[in-house]
């Protein structure tokens, strides 16, 4: 994941997605991330995880997609640090979300604001 302001990248980091994270995400649970143009819509210091930012998922188009193949496009999509209490029997503890190390939740938290665009790519 790059991190950056005007055209400029600030910060590179590695991130954890889902348990299937090949392709875009077309319906709640498949296990991907989705692809698209997002922005951050929230900050959550009370998460699951070690903080978290909200990502505009799902949107118009996210929804009808789902809508036309019968199921629902899913949403709570985040950035997020590990999880606050870990299950060491679940397989996919990102749900979905794109994680970072806490420490680097912390920088991102802090420089990332409400509104920020967001674009997500395999």
């Amino acid at each position: 994941m790059f991190l950056f302001h005007r055209r400029r990248v600030l910060k590179e980091y590695d991130i954890a997605l889902g348990f299937s994270p090949v392709g875009a995400k077309r319906v709640e649970g498949d296990g991907k991330t989705p692809e698209g143009t997002y922005y951050i819509d929230r900050h959550n210091p009370n998460s699951k995880f070690h903080k978290s930012l909200g990502i505009s998922y799902p949107n118009e188009k996210d929804v009808k997609r789902a809508r036309a193949l019968g199921k629902g496009a899913g949403g709570d999509i985040f950035i997020h640090g590990q999880p606050n209490t870990y299950d060491v029997t679940a397989d996919d503890w990102t749900w979905g979300c794109i994680a970072v190390e806490n420490h680097e939740m912390d920088e991102i938290y802090w420089m990332v604001r409400k509104g920020t665009p967001i674009t997500i790519r395999a």
